[in-house]
């Protein structure tokens, strides 16, 4: 099945997610090209994110099936590991992406941290994953980071000066969804 569709999945506490960070840019950009449409939605359950709210909402409002790429940060990234173990997806794009509760509370209550991440899934539910990552993340340390990308075989882009991304553009994310659409 081809690329049509990139879904942006937010990290926690982001508000109105259309004025946050980079993606109302990506949605922005990604909808310039050719044969890809991107859904940007506020999400439920903002703040603590629960996986329980979360995924079901990606699945009936968002519509992330395997003609689509979700792009994930932080929270969100959590989120699209944990919908692709259980569902076929075209693509994942992974920013900010972690792999325990980092003693929070709130990302305890999450409940994506749970459990064991279920790797060998998510690359069956996959074609492809895509990492981005900064070793400078005020939030997330570098090995989690890692572990990630040592579970799911990403394509990693490691960088040192990039913190959060939380930025307000993100030209590599753009690049990375045009060649995927190239590849489908």
């Amino acid at each position: 099945m081809p690329l049509r569709r990139a879904v942006i999945v937010p990290g926690n506490g982001a508000g109105n997610i259309e004025h946050c960070n980079w993606y109302g840019w990506a949605k922005k950009r990604v909808n310039e090209i050719p044969d890809v449409s991107c859904t940007l939605k506020n999400m439920p359950d903002p703040v603590t994110a629960r996986e329980s709210i979360w995924l079901p909402f990606m699945e009936k409002e968002l519509k992330c099936d395997e003609e689509t790429v979700i792009i994930g940060h932080s929270s969100g990234a959590a989120a699209a590991m944990r919908y692709a173990e259980t569902h076929r997806v075209f693509a994942i794009i992974l920013v900010g992406a972690y792999t325990s509760d980092l003693g929070d509370e709130n990302e305890r209550e999450s409940g994506y941290f749970s459990r064991p991440w279920e790797w060998e899934m998510i690359k069956t539910n996959v074609k492809h994953i895509i990492q981005f990552g900064s070793t400078d993340d005020p939030f997330l340390p570098w090995e989690e980071q890692q572990e990630v990308a040592d579970g799911l075989n990403t394509a990693l882009h490691k960088y040192s000066d990039r913190g959060h991304f939380q930025n307000t553009a993100f030209p590599e994310l753009i690049d990375a969804v045009k060649k995927l659409k190239t590849n489908s």
